[in-house]
């Protein structure tokens, strides 16, 4: 049986049992859609992921997490189209590091994607995608600075398409 992963599990139980109420607060809302502007196979692709990974030489900062686990780094890290998946690790401290280390297209699936590029499925994998910590209780610094800085720099290198990878 495959390793379950415990999002609750640096917290007490009052806190988990406060933190899986606020969850069951949350009402339902549309989606909002917005048709591609141009058939797939014309498209660039980037993957935003949630799993807290990055290059080797840039780690997310663990020590927030450790110290406080209602506070991740809120920072984002970007990862090249070109990177390969031995050179990029997990630092999230709320998900289970072995399934990305096993293999690390399940966190961010750039080597599928580069071919999906290659056999035309997708326009071209987009030169720069993106990860940040998930399981961020207090998300103000992350929606305030992360998000917009990711959101130009999707809009800069012309993005039509982002996939979003849970953690």
């Amino acid at each position: 049986m495959p390793p379950t992963v415990d999002s609750y599990r640096f917290t007490s139980r009052a806190t988990k049992r406060v933190l899986k109420s606020w969850v069951k607060l949350e009402t339902l809302r549309p989606i909002p859609w917005t048709p591609l502007p141009k058939p797939l196979p014309e498209c660039t692709v980037a993957l935003v992921s949630s799993g807290g990974i990055a290059l080797e030489e840039e780690p997310f900062d663990q020590a927030m997490e450790w110290e406080n686990p209602w506070r991740g780094d809120p920072s984002y890290r970007v990862i090249p189209r070109t990177a390969k998946t031995d050179n990029i690790s997990v630092y999230h401290l709320h998900i289970n590091p072995a399934l990305g280390e096993e293999d690390m297209n399940c966190l961010l699936p750039i080597e599928r994607l580069n071919t999906l590029a290659a056999k035309g499925e997708i326009g071209r994998s987009a030169p720069s995608h993106y990860a940040y910590m998930g399981y961020t209780v207090d998300p103000e610094e992350l929606l305030a600075e992360s998000v917009p800085a990711m959101i130009e720099n999707l809009q800069a290198e012309e993005v039509d398409v982002v996939v979003l990878v849970p953690a």
